[in-house]
């Protein structure tokens, strides 16, 4: 398993419980860390650097981590593992029914949150081998396509779209980080050799980015590659 890779983000109020944690992750290896000291900073955060775990504090000064990941949830199904000084059951049982995936208690062991997190990666990372060896599952970063049931989820959200949008998406994920022209869309998703009006595919291309791109208007993810056509892309680690 490789853990290296993988994206932490810390949420926590106090800066030196902060540091400790990010400094025995590196020591372990791990390089891709960013760190967060209030619940709308982690939500900015969560929103540009898409991590793979949050370690998350329930107490923080604006909004408490419960809300925090309630909100998380509505676009994200990465791991978080939440901290607390109190070790009360409802507390526990706020924190696991608001989304979260273990509870931590203070004081805790430094190591204890290395091993918690690698179990989170571990878990992740088993899910992913066994959806990509499925043959009717096609996914490209955080979408996925379901064959089978003709349905498209983005963070583990299901997308709604309509039918020609769900056909016009499923061709740019089985075809991804490949430049497809128009005409070729056209003969794949309308049956057309030709003679459809360029306006459609723009209109279609931009209703699919404004459910799919964080800004729509600066594509990221589905790109018009000038004079050639456009390109869903892939990220390669």
């Amino acid at each position: 398993m490789v853990f290296v890779n993988s994206k932490i983000l810390l949420v926590d109020d106090e800066k030196d419980i902060v540091d400790l944690m990010e400094d025995v992750l590196r020591q372990d290896g791990f390089q891709n860390i960013q760190k967060a000291y209030t619940g709308m900073d982690a939500l900015e955060m969560c929103r540009e650097f898409q991590p793979d775990v949050i370690v998350l504090d329930i107490m923080l000064p604006d909004i408490d981590g419960i809300e925090v990941c309630k909100k998380i949830r509505e676009s994200s199904i990465c791991s978080i593992l939440f901290l607390s000084s109190r070790n009360d059951d409802i507390d526990k049982i706020l924190g696991l029914s608001s989304g979260g995936d273990d509870y931590i208690t203070k004081p805790f062991s430094p190591r204890e949150i290395v091993f918690r997190i690698k179990a989170q990666i571990r878990r992740q990372q088993y899910q992913t081998t066994a959806q990509t060896d499925d043959k009717n599952l096609v996914i490209v970063d955080a979408l996925s396509l379901d064959k089978d049931g003709s349905r498209i989820y983005k963070n583990g959200k299901e997308i709604s779209l309509t039918g020609r949008e769900f056909l016009l998406l499923a061709y740019f994920m089985e075809n991804a980080n490949k430049i497809i022209s128009k005409d070729r869309l056209y003969e794949q998703v309308w049956g057309e050799s030709g003679g459809i009006c360029d306006n459609t595919i723009m209109v279609h291309i931009r209703h699919l980015r404004e459910k799919i791109e964080e800004t729509p208007s600066n594509p990221k993810l589905l790109i018009t590659v000038k004079g050639l056509g456009y390109k869903l892309k892939k990220r390669i680690d």
